[in-house]
């Protein structure tokens, strides 16, 4: 590959002024070129890249000026780099859509029919004849006062329609203002005025050179300048997988939207926005077309398509896949559907994709739809039947004619109250309340670092049983730093002074290390003084530029010496070799190239060492295993992370190599160094996993370093503990063993393995994605697992889109990692995942609480107006007081009870599961107590009310009568029932305190207190639009006492034994638990004893195999013929690594051995000793005592059953 160095660039683009030296359709139609075809064009139109950089007055070695003019001409000329994102929907057209619903329509056909025979008066002579009914209207006053009730009806149809459009209005700018924030966190390195600076990718202009490397998601169209060993995956543009190596010589092109697998390189950009490659096919689908459908449009819309459908054909011959998604600063494209016009449909059905809970919902409120539509017709029907067979047959009055009005208007009333039982039945309110609860938790979890992509994500977060982890970054600090290093035939435990390494040894390494690392990787001043040094770029190669800098030497001055152009070759790093090699080309015609990459892979390259003495030694086999025992292994049991640094020279004589054959270059190396690279834990991670083992969620850590540097970090974290026996294992045993002879992937091989795994070491991105698949396709257990998992690298992508929740890096993160994920982590921390988990969770119980509360409001709403319309003709509660509880039921409660805040308690229960009923056993307990206790008072009330409160009675009134204080009663008395049922409704797992954390929900006290004052204005001053008349001090004092008594009904309901250990061992959601009463017991075995007998009856290993039976991992790791097939394929629902998880009966059991309390082991010391890493080994035999050692000689966990029994005891 020739050097690309452009000396005497710079002065050439001074003087050439006026315009650009191309148009806006020149460069287009260049993009629209492909390989050897594009190097024609550019060949023959501008002589070469140079001549294209010169006509756009840039230059390839330091860009462009950056001056603000310069910069608004470009993008006057050229365009912006933005995707015109669609309109929002006005708030006319949301008032438009919620109008559609069909109840509110039936209603208001109904109060207009209503509205206009109300408005019809029979001759007064002959009102006698038309029944008993239809007389008794003596006030002229009352009688025109027909209209209220209709008019209030289309006034409170108005109120819902209003509300319902604001929510959906605040909604939709809510996602607005999240995909905003999501555009302007991405930005692009580009070069201005000789700098590297970061900009947002909205400012990108045509003529800018971008530094482009692996991970990166390019935001606009270019041709490559430089590149080093560059592969990009067009798939999204072109629909072909393999990825596309790109080089000056072969296919300079790149294009928006595709994604940098592999290499680093600069480029000259040459189109942005909707003259990209991506904007033109957006442009295509329709995403920057309006979406009015004027009448006036329509017909001009289908030549548009038409003319559209010709484009797309031409479009969709040269790229088979387009793609969409929301109009994104160049958002990337999917690549999964073939056509165009299949794109749009699936735009579609994406945007009315529903989630797990949403599914549950809509189904259950069809269920209640249908229920109460049935109700409603009985309703009517028995209502007509009642009053025909009263007038015609009781009162044997024949049909007069100018009766007919009165009756129809009778008919017409019983078909309101039939429509309003539906309005009260279907609850509308179910999706408004997923909605607001989701909403407002993706609002709240922005505050705890979770940037959520999709809705739900957080929902599901609630229901994982198994997070996968990456170690570096999210469990680790992702600030690396060289700690101890072998150079020279000696193993130095700090970073050596400089004098104690030879200046030979010391020239080739910092050389090495300066070269052969990403030239964006920088370590910068320290932000703040006094502060720790800024790491920019790839964390590894920070950690050796700084050993560089400790080492009193200065990397810049030879990378300025040596840029980056005149590099001969770069062997970027991937996943695949695990290590980067750079060679020079020395001024002899020689080469020299430099390695560096993972010590265990380099090493076995390796063929010599260099010495103390700057000579060279035979590096054998042997000597090689020596150093893996004395070097490595000790180091990567510290947690290092072991990096071995090596060269290689090829003299004049052999003449050039061929550098494709890649094998044959990396060998004979000769080593310089091995440094051991330290990325502490995180301080808050070991907590943060504790909390989800005891929330039933397995924490797991796949991570591509060392086996042995995998298992001290995760034994620090606690993914470990002394004495478990979990897997640690490599990739390729991985591999080995979930594979039949031919090399298959068999289910139940992995089903032998992922329960038990708990860290995979030197895994590959294939094996993430295996692991994933396996965990979610397995049916060993009766629950499907839900896993998330996390990662920030190119290839997780496959993995992060495979996971029921994939979280992203948001600082470590590349583009493609954060495109395929669901909710990026905008700190890379691991306690970030545990707060996601809590609001997840805080969302299923919010929306839980809302149900439990809505259906008993359902219940009796709907029996009151069924039964009292059945025995009384007429429904107890009118149809503007039934909208106005549907109101208080659906949009207020929805508000107040979805907008709960979580609290530390939700992680003290396993998750629910994906198939478990919305409905809980307690949840229908408490529904039906309430419900029947409600229905109670309301008909003693509707029946013997009169006599009790000693006024005139409601029951029988006829048509147009003026309202009375009887119905009033029932009327109040039913609201400030189900106000104070909204406080019972805050718990749901038969808490007794109802009352607990209330005033941390402001919404709530302020939508509850509010709802009551809007009552006492409908009821006092409601008048005739309410069917309401005022109420005397006494009345009210009775009616709130009533309400009242439905929070001392949910006292005496909810079981008196809800004891600690119960509420917190709740083992899959609601579930009762056995009660355990203990007498004072003598000794702490037996005391264990006891314990251990009420876990068996919880024990999720009943009919499994005993932990006993497994071999711990230690002797998994010494015996490699040990084979997992000897295990039970039944495994435990939970980890058991904590004693506080539900352990089995066995582990503390009063054995011979543990039956005399020891002083506890030294292994249960919390730092790790050097040794620990092989987990048993120090406790020696005694590993399965180590539990319930921890029971006697440590205070256990609160949340323990062993704590509370001590407590009780």
């Amino acid at each position: 590959m020739a050097n690309n160095s452009y000396s005497g660039v710079k002065n050439s683009t001074a003087n050439h002024d006026g315009d650009f030296g191309c148009s806006l359709k020149d460069l287009r139609s260049l993009m629209e070129l492909r390989g050897a075809e594009a190097i024609s064009k550019i060949g023959e139109s501008y002589g070469d890249v140079q001549g294209l950089c010169t006509r756009l007055k840039t230059s390839p070695v330091d860009g462009l000026s950056g001056q603000p003019a310069d910069i608004d001409k470009r993008k006057e000329v050229f365009g912006q780099n933005l995707i015109p994102p669609k309109k929002p929907k006005t708030f006319l057209q949301l008032v438009w859509e919620a109008l559609q619903d069909v109840t509110l329509i039936i209603l208001e056909v109904a109060a207009i029919v209503s509205l206009g025979l109300s408005f019809y008066r029979p001759p007064d002579a002959e009102r006698e004849h038309c029944g008993s009914a239809a007389g008794g209207v003596e006030d002229d006053g009352e009688a025109e006062a027909g209209w209220i009730e209709g008019a209030a009806i289309l006034l409170s149809v108005v109120c819902v329609v209003l509300v319902t459009a604001f929510n959906d209005w605040s909604k939709e700018k809510q996602f607005r203002g999240l995909q905003s924030r999501i555009e302007q966190e991405q930005k692009f390195a580009v070069v201005r005025g000789g700098q590297v600076i970061q900009i947002p990718v909205a400012e990108i202009v045509v003529g800018d050179v971008a530094q482009i490397k692996y991970g990166d998601l390019l935001p606009s169209d270019g041709i490559l300048i430089q590149g080093n060993d560059l592969k990009i995956d067009e798939s999204s543009l072109t629909g072909e997988s393999d990825h596309v190596k790109k080089t000056l010589d072969r296919d300079p092109m790149l294009l928006s939207g595709t994604h940098v697998m592999e290499g680093s390189g600069k480029m000259l950009v040459t189109a942005v926005g909707e003259n990209s490659q991506t904007g033109i096919i957006f442009a295509l689908l329709g995403a920057s077309e309006d979406d009015d459908d004027d009448e006036e449009e329509k017909e001009a819309k289908k030549k548009e398509k038409k003319e559209k459908k010709e484009k797309k054909k031409k479009v969709c011959k040269k790229y088979a896949k387009a793609a969409d998604g929301a109009a994104m600063e160049m958002q990337p494209l999917n690549s999964d559907e073939v056509d165009i016009d299949e794109k749009r449909k699936s735009n579609l059905k994406e945007k009315k994709e529903k989630s797990v809970l949403q599914g549950k919902l809509t189904k259950l409120a069809v269920q209640i739809g249908k229920a109460g539509l049935v109700m409603s017709a009985i309703t009517v029907i028995i209502l007509v039947v009642l009053f025909v067979v009263d007038t015609f047959w009781v009162q044997g009055l024949p049909w007069h004619k100018d009766c007919t009005p009165i009756y129809v208007q009778f008919f017409v009333k019983f078909f309101i109250i039939g429509v309003t039982v539906l309005v009260v039945a279907v609850p509308e309110g179910l999706p408004l309340a997923v909605t607001i609860s989701l909403a407002y938790s993706v609002k709240k979890m922005m505050k705890d670092n979770n940037l959520v992509r999709h809705l739900d994500a957080c929902e599901t977060m609630g229901n994982a049983t198994a997070i996968c982890s990456d170690k570096t970054g999210t469990l680790t600090m992702n600030r690396m730093t060289v700690v101890q290093a072998y150079v020279a035939d000696k193993h130095y435990r700090n970073v050596p002074e400089p004098q104690l390494i030879p200046a030979a040894i010391m020239d080739i390494l910092v050389l090495g290390i300066s070269v052969n690392s990403a030239y964006t990787t920088n370590i910068m001043s320290p932000e703040k003084e006094g502060g720790l040094p800024r790491q920019v770029g790839n964390k590894t190669e920070c950690a050796l530029l700084g050993f560089a800098n400790d080492l009193k030497r200065d990397y810049q001055a030879i990378r300025n010496e040596i840029p980056e152009e005149k590099l001969y070759k770069v062997y970027t790093f991937n996943s695949c070799r695990k290590s980067m090699s750079t060679v020079l080309k020395n001024a002899d015609g020689s080469f020299r190239m430099f390695s560096k990459g993972a010590s265990e892979i380099l090493l076995k390259k390796c063929s010599k060492l260099l010495t103390a003495s700057g000579e060279t030694k035979v590096f054998r086999p042997r000597d090689r295993e020596d150093m893996v025992k004395k070097v490595i292994e000790p180091m990567a049991s510290e947690g290092l992370r072991t990096i071995c640094l090596a060269y290689r020279d090829f003299p004049v004589s052999e003449g050039e190599p061929d550098w494709d054959q890649e094998n044959d270059i990396l060998t004979s190396l000769t080593c310089v160094c091995v440094v051991g690279i330290e990325d502490p834990v995180r301080p808050e991670v070991p907590d943060a996993i504790k909390k989800c083992q005891r929330a039933g969620i397995t924490v797991r850590m796949v991570t591509g370093d060392n086996i042995n540097t995998a298992r001290a970090i995760a034994t620090k974290c606690g993914i470990l503990q002394p004495g478990d026996e979990f897997l640690c294992m490599e990739g390729k045993e991985f591999n080995r063993r979930i594979r039949n002879e031919k090399g298959e992937i068999e289910q139940e091989r992995i089903d032998k393995i992922w329960p038990k795994l708990r860290v995979l070491a030197r895994s590959s991105p294939t094996d993430k994605h295996t692991l994933v698949k396996g965990i979610i396709d397995s049916t060993v257990l009766e629950q499907r697992q839900v896993v998330a998992v996390t990662g920030d690298g190119t290839n997780d992508g496959p993995a992060l889109k495979k996971a029921d929740v994939g979280f992203a890096m948001g600082i470590a993160g590349t583009d493609v990692a954060k495109e395929a994920s669901d909710i990026i982590l905008t700190d890379d921390n691991f306690s970030s995942i545990v707060k996601a988990v809590m609001w997840g969770r805080n969302v299923y119980d919010s929306i839980s609480k809302f149900l439990q509360f809505q259906l008993t409001v359902n219940v009796v709403a709907v029996i009151v107006a069924f039964t009292g319309a059945c025995i009384t003709q007429d429904s107890p509660l009118k149809a503007v007081q039934m909208l106005w509880v549907n109101l208080i039921m659906d949009t207020f409660a929805s508000l107040a009870l979805a907008t709960e805040p979580p609290t530390e308690s939700l992680l003290l229960r396993k998750p629910y599961g994906r198939n478990k009923p919305l409905i809980s056993r307690t949840m229908m307990k408490n529904i039906l107590g309430h419900g029947v206790y409600q229905l109670i008072i309301i008909f003693t009330l509707l029946f013997v009310g009169e006599q009790i409160f000693d006024i005139d009675s409601g029951r029988y009134a006829p048509l147009h009568s003026p309202p009375s204080e009887h119905y009033t009663i029932i009327f109040n008395t039913f609201v400030l029932l189900q106000l104070f049922n909204e406080i019972n409704a805050r718990k749901i797992h038969g808490e007794r305190n109802v009352f607990d954390g209330i005033f941390n929900n402001l919404i709530f006290c302020s939508i509850v207190f509010g709802t009551f004052i809007i009552q006492i204005v409908i009821v006092q001053w409601g008048g005739k639009p309410f069917s309401c008349v005022g109420l005397s001090i006494d009345q009210w004092l009775w009616c709130t006492f009533l309400g009242f008594s439905s929070l001392l009904w949910g006292q005496v309901r909810r079981p008196t034994h809800t004891h600690k250990t119960e509420k917190q061992l709740l083992s899959q959601g609601h579930q009762t638990v056995k009660q355990l009463t203990v007498s004072p017991l003598p000794s702490l075995p037996q005391q264990i004893r006891v314990v251990n007998a009420f876990r068996s009856s919880l024990s999720p290993y009943e009919g499994l195999e005993k932990p006993e039976s497994r071999s711990s991992i230690h002797n998994f790791m010494t015996h490699p013929e040990f084979r997992i097939e000897d295990s039970e394929p039944s495994i435990p629902l939970i980890d058991d690594t904590d004693a506080e998880d539900d352990a089995p009966t066995k582990r503390n059991s009063a054995s011979p051995r543990n039956a005399t309390p020891t002083p506890p082991s030294p292994s249960l010391s919390p730092t790790p000793s050097p040794n620990q890493n092989n987990n048993a080994v120090e406790s020696g035999n005694n590993h399965l005592y180590v539990e319930g050692n921890k029971a006697a000689g440590t205070p256990s966990a609160p949340g323990s059953p062993l704590h509370s029994q001590e407590t009780s005891l």
